[in-house]
C-alpha cells in the first residue's frame, strides 16, 4: 500500500518525483516523454511494452539511455506490486491486468497529460472530439503562435504534452489536442478553455458502448472551474449530450445559425460574440481549407483564441495562412483531369462522411477499408448513393463494407491503397475525385494512418510519371 510519504510527493501541483518507482506502460512517442519527464526529477523507472519490433526497440533504447529500465513482450500484473506511481500511454486500455492490479493496491494510474499538466504553469487550450480536433488544435496553435503568445501546440496530435513544457511559462497558452484514451486517467488536467469539436461512434472496439465514449470524452469537462470556458458545437446534436457535464461558461459554435455566446457565420462571415460584443473575423470564402467542417474547426479555433486574449486581426491573419494537415483532406495532385486528395485520418464514418460532403455529388471514387472499429456501414449507403461513383475495397475490413453498402454504387475489391489508386484513375474522368477516406484503422496493414497516407501518395506519384502533374 501507498505510505504518507508517497502521497505528499504525489501533490497535486508539482509532484516531487526524487526516488519514486515510477512503471510506464508503452514506448510510443507518449511514453517516451512521460519517462523523459520523470527522470529528469529523478524517478526510478521501469518501462514495459507488450510489443517487439524496430519502434519499440528504438523506445526501450531511449529509456535505457535516461538510465531507466526496461521490459519488453509484456507487462504482467506484478509490475505494479513495486510502483509508486503508473504512468499509462494511450494506447493500453485501463482494463488490463496490471491497471487493475495498481488500483486494487492503491496505485495512482496518470496519463501523459496527466503527469505533463502537474508541472504546466500555464494554461491550457483543449481540444477532443469525434473528428477535426487535430485541424482544431492547429489552427488555434497557430493563431497564438502569430499574436506572439507563447506556448506549445500539440498532444495526441504529434508532440506529446510533456514535450510542450519546454515552452511553458506563467504567460503561456497550450493548444493541445486530447483523445478519450488519454482522458480516461486524468485527475487534476484543467482546460482554460475546453472545446468538444462534435461526438459520432468511434473506437467501439475498444468501447462498450457510444455512452461509455461519450463518458470518456466527458472527464475533459469534469475537471473544469467556473471561470473556465467550454466550447460545445449546436450543429452536433451528440454535443448536447454533455451539456449536463458542463461547468464553466457555456459557448457554442455554428455554421448554420446565431449563437448567444460563441462563433457564428452570419451574410457569410465569420463572428465571434462575446461579453465584449460581436467581433467580424474573416469571410468564409477567406479560408485556405475546403468544406463546411474546416468552416466549423475556423469557428471554435477563432473562438478560443478570442477567449484565450487574441484580437480579431490576430485570429483572421492566423486562420488565412493556415495550411491543411498531412493526412486530412489533403490535395496531393491532379493527373488527366482527375484530382487526389488524402484523408487517411478519416478513421471513423463520419470522417468519411465529411470527405463525401466536400466534393461534388456523383463524382468520386472513394477508398473505404482497413481495420474495422465496429461501424454501422449501412448508415453510409445513402450517402455514398448520393456522393460516390464507385467505392474501393481496400483491407481487412473489406467484407464488412460490401455488405453494409450492397446495392449502391459499383464495389470494387482492391485489397491494397495502391492498387485502389491504380484502379481509381483507370476509372475516373475528368473531373472526378479519388479520394482516400478509410472510415477504418490502419493497423491491418500498416503501423499507423500516417504511413496509410504516405502510402498513398507514394502511389499517385507513380501512377503516370511522363504525364503532367499539377501538384
Amino acid at each position: 500500500m501507498r505510505t504518507e510519504l508517497v502521497e505528499s510527493k504525489l501533490a497535486a501541483h508539482a509532484p516531487r518525483l526524487e526516488g519514486l518507482r515510477v512503471l510506464v506502460l508503452g514506448l510510443g512517442r507518449s511514453g517516451r516523454s512521460a519517462a523523459k519527464l520523470l527522470s529528469a526529477g529523478g524517478a526510478r523507472i521501469l518501462a514495459a511494452d507488450h510489443g517487439a519490433g524496430p519502434a519499440v526497440e528504438e523506445g526501450a533504447a531511449f529509456v535505457r539511455a535516461l538510465g531507466g529500465e526496461t521490459r519488453l513482450g509484456g507487462h504482467p500484473p506484478e509490475l505494479a506490486r513495486e510502483a509508486d506511481l503508473v504512468v499509462l500511454s494511450p494506447g493500453i486500455p485501463p482494463s488490463v491486468p496490471v491497471v487493475a492490479e495498481a488500483r486494487r493496491l492503491g496505485v495512482p494510474v496518470w496519463s501523459e497529460v496527466e503527469l505533463a499538466f502537474r508541472f504546466c504553469r500555464g494554461r491550457v487550450v483543449a481540444v477532443t472530439g469525434s473528428n477535426g480536433k487535430s485541424t482544431t488544435t492547429s489552427m488555434i496553435g497557430a493563431v497564438l503562435r502569430g499574436a506572439g503568445i507563447a506556448g506549445g501546440t500539440g498532444g495526441n496530435l504529434g508532440t506529446p504534452f510533456a514535450d510542450l513544457l519546454a515552452e511553458d511559462s506563467g504567460a503561456a497558452v497550450h493548444a493541445v489536442e486530447v483523445s478519450s484514451f488519454q482522458l480516461e486517467t486524468i485527475e487534476t488536467f484543467r482546460a482554460a478553455v475546453a472545446i468538444v469539436v462534435n461526438l459520432s461512434p468511434d473506437h467501439l472496439d475498444r468501447y462498450p458502448s457510444f455512452d461509455a465514449y461519450v463518458a470518456a470524452k466527458s472527464r475533459l469537462l469534469e475537471t473544469q472551474r467556473g471561470e473556465d470556458a467550454t466550447v460545445l458545437n449546436l450543429d452536433d446534436p451528440e454535443s448536447a449530450r454533455l451539456s449536463g457535464s458542463v461547468r464553466g461558461r457555456l459557448f457554442r459554435f455554428s455554421t448554420r445559425k446565431e449563437v448567444e455566446a460563441g462563433a457564428f457565420v452570419r451574410g457569410g462571415r465569420l463572428v465571434v460574440r462575446t461579453a465584449d460584443g460581436d467581433a467580424e473575423i474573416l469571410d468564409a470564402s477567406e479560408l485556405p481549407v475546403p468544406g463546411e467542417h474546416n468552416l466549423a474547426n475556423a469557428a471554435a479555433a477563432a473562438l478560443a483564441c478570442r477567449l484565450s486574449g487574441c484580437s480579431s486581426d490576430d485570429i483572421a491573419r492566423g486562420l488565412r495562412t493556415f495550411r491543411a494537415l498531412p493526412h486530412r483532406l489533403e490535395f496531393v495532385a491532379t493527373l488527366g483531369g482527375v484530382s487526389f486528395y488524402n484523408d487517411s485520418k478519416a478513421t471513423n464514418l463520419d470522417a468519411a462522411a465529411r470527405a463525401l460532403r466536400s466534393f461534388p455529388p456523383g463524382r468520386v471514387h472513394v477508398i473505404l477499408g482497413g481495420k474495422d472499429k465496429g461501424a454501422d456501414w449501412p448508415s453510409l449507403a445513402a450517402l455514398v448513393r448520393e456522393r460516390a461513383r464507385r467505392v474501393l475495397l481496400v483491407g481487412e475490413a473489406a467484407p464488412l463494407v460490401r455488405s453494409g453498402l450492397q446495392r449502391t454504387v459499383p464495389l470494387v475489391d482492391c485489397e491494397t491503397v495502391p492498387a485502389a489508386v491504380r484502379v481509381g484513375f483507370e476509372g475516373a474522368e475528368p473531373g472526378d475525385v479519388v479520394v482516400l477516406a478509410p472510415g477504418c484503422a490502419s493497423f491491418d496493414q500498416y503501423r499507423n494512418f500516417e504511413e496509410r497516407g504516405r502510402d498513398f501518395r507514394r502511389a499517385v506519384e507513380e501512377l503516370s510519371p511522363g504525364r503532367d502533374r499539377d501538384a
